[in-house]
């Protein structure tokens, strides 16, 4: 399975509009954050994870057949790029994968992509509601997470071996059984202090330790982490502080 971080970044992106910190300022390619999205090429399947409004940018030289893009809930920052799909349209209709809700959600955002009457160059888009069991795209099973964000519920995803865990304040305790045996975990570490709504960097940390997988990731990050040559020193061996264009295989 080989896994392209696409983007690491928090809703704003880094360096974030008009602001002069350090990071911001930073000329290490490492501190510029698109919005946070993954790929997963299984050999079966070429997975999306979030479709942000920089998808156009991350896929710009990737032209693939995407088998299924998993949304994990319907902020913007996560879907705002899915009528950026459109080319992708040409190697077949794009299967979208995200609660009801969020489901919900995109149909009324982009009314035109579902209209009876669609007119030329429109996404050809099927929305697929899950609930929290297992499903399967091209025959690779995929297990939603109950997340929460904040007060919002949303979802991670378990993709055999990995798990990727965006956005993510806290987990239901039954939740933590999904996650047993992974080699790779990929999760949320908004920030060095605490947030109403995702995990600050010791909080995942301590995620991590629970969890016990044999590497973990950190993603989402704001301008607000610190510059990433800094954070990367301070973190043990079995953890990295991730960047846009990462690739790994596990």
């Amino acid at each position: 399975m080989k896994i392209t971080f696409l983007g690491t970044g928090t809703s704003t992106g880094v360096p974030q509009t008009g602001c002069t910190c350090e990071v911001c300022t930073s000329t290490d390619p490492k501190d510029s954050r698109l919005r946070s999205s993954l790929l997963v090429e299984t050999g079966e399947a070429n997975l999306l994870i979030d479709c942000g409004p920089d998808f156009r940018l991350q896929m710009l030289h990737r032209y693939m057949r995407l088998d299924g893009v998993l949304v994990t809930h319907e902020h913007y920052d996560h879907v705002g790029g899915i009528d950026d799909l459109r080319p992708f349209c040409a190697l077949g209709d794009i299967q979208i994968y995200a609660e009801e809700n969020v489901c919900t959600a995109i149909r009324t955002r982009l009314p035109y992509c579902f209209s009876e009457n669609r007119y030329p160059g429109v996404p050809t888009i099927e929305l697929h509601p899950i609930s929290l069991d297992p499903f399967y795209v091209k025959g690779m099973e995929i297990i939603p997470i109950r997340l929460m964000h904040g007060q919002l519920p949303i979802v991670g995803y378990r993709i055999g071996p990995m798990a990727y865990l965006t956005d993510m304040l806290s987990m239901p305790e039954s939740e933590y059984a999904k996650l047993t045996g992974l080699k790779t975990l990929i999760i949320d570490a908004l920030r060095i202090e605490p947030h109403m709504s995702h995990m600050h960097l010791a909080a995942a940390i301590e995620a991590i330790r629970r969890i016990a997988p044999q590497h973990a990731y950190l993603i989402h990050m704001s301008h607000q982490i610190g510059l990433h040559a800094l954070v990367q020193q301070s973190l043990s061996d079995d953890i990295t502080l991730s960047w846009d264009g990462l690739q790994i295989e596990v």
